[in-house]
């Protein structure tokens, strides 16, 4: 028995019987209610209506009180549904978000700030940590959203919408020897430093070794950490030169530091926001998906809601034009 079935019966009783009439109300087709009754009628093993021909003729008695409970559950349908929109529509709860240290220190302060103007009853949870961390916080069900990126073999649980690009950035004390070059920055160029970056994810290469090894280079990376704000100190200690997410290019970091821009060195990168295939998602969650990814429309987002794979998912994206997101201008020594 379903629900549509329910639905078609009530139609053609409000309708006076009459199926044509009812199929216009309900717009579909005559032959298709028609069928829909049958299929009732021969699963309940009763005659809901008298016949006279083609037409209806009047209810049974059998059928007054299937009509009557029919009533009575798609009433409880729409209580559902108003339950429902009332429950997206809420402006209190709570959101738990899991991203890492560049996310959380360089680009959601804005958004999160923005957010609680919007929303003061939700109370903001956020969680940093390395991708693997976070996949084991997924795993825990212990967040509502999960900011990322790449590793997308981590999140196989998770729709994963693409949010922003972002290249990297070359971090060095004032005066360093990089910045007195009359050309762009090379590879061979980093090679020729110790290297100060980001903590290498443990599932396959990472796309920063990729770059080097391509140019059959073999950079000495001498310390790594998850935290850029981490990189730059040692850069200012002098251990090396340091390689972070252009996000992380702070304004206030250049009373002592220069950036050197970095695109092109290395391979773009996408960031993403990701929430599990059975998440329900409240109105202040459809929000802060579109404060993080404003190119995201309610409608995109939907389809994102709908999507059975990641594969589809993609596919909505395949032609989008994702923002580009850069640091402080102040300081930076431009590509030429």
């Amino acid at each position: 028995m379903k629900l549509q079935q329910l639905k078609y019966l009530l139609a053609i009783v409000d309708n006076g019987l009459n199926i044509t009439a009812a199929a216009d109300r309900l717009y579909t087709s005559q032959p298709g209610v028609s069928k829909q009754l049958k299929l009732l009628e021969e699963e309940l093993g009763l005659q809901l209506f008298t016949r006279k021909g083609k037409s209806l003729g009047g209810v049974t008695a059998a059928g007054e009180k299937v009509i009557e409970r029919a009533r009575i559950i798609m009433q409880e349908v729409d209580n559902i549904r108003s339950l429902a929109s009332d429950y997206f529509q809420e402006e209190e709860g709570s959101l738990s978000i899991a991203t890492t240290h560049t996310q959380a220190r360089y680009v959601l302060p804005d958004i999160i700030g923005e957010f609680r103007e919007r929303f003061p009853k939700v109370g903001l949870n956020l969680h940093q940590g390395t991708s693997e961390q976070i996949a084991d916080m997924v795993a825990a069900n212990d967040i509502d959203f999960a900011i990322a990126t790449g590793s997308k073999d981590l999140f196989g649980d998770l729709m994963l919408v693409p949010s922003y690009h972002w290249d990297r950035s070359i971090i060095v004390p004032k005066g360093h020897e990089l910045t007195q070059l009359d050309r762009r920055v090379t590879l061979h160029d980093l090679a020729k430093y110790p290297l100060v970056t980001y903590v290498f994810s443990f599932g396959g290469q990472s796309s920063l070794k990729r770059a080097f090894a391509e140019e059959g280079l073999d950079p000495d990376v001498v310390f790594t950490a998850r935290d850029a704000d981490v990189i730059k100190t040692y850069v200012r200690m002098g251990l090396g030169v340091g390689i972070v997410a252009s996000m992380a290019a702070d304004c206030a970091d250049k009373k002592d530091l220069q950036v050197i821009d970095g695109e092109g060195l290395f391979p773009r990168s996408t960031t993403w926001i990701g929430f599990r295939k059975d998440s329900v998602l409240r109105r202040y969650m459809f929000d802060f998906v579109r404060l993080f990814a404003p190119h995201v429309s309610a409608r995109l987002l939907e389809d994102v809601r709908r999507a059975r794979s990641q594969t589809e998912i993609d596919e909505l994206f395949k032609d989008a034009e994702l923002p580009l997101r850069g640091g402080c201008a102040d300081g930076i020594i431009e590509a030429a």
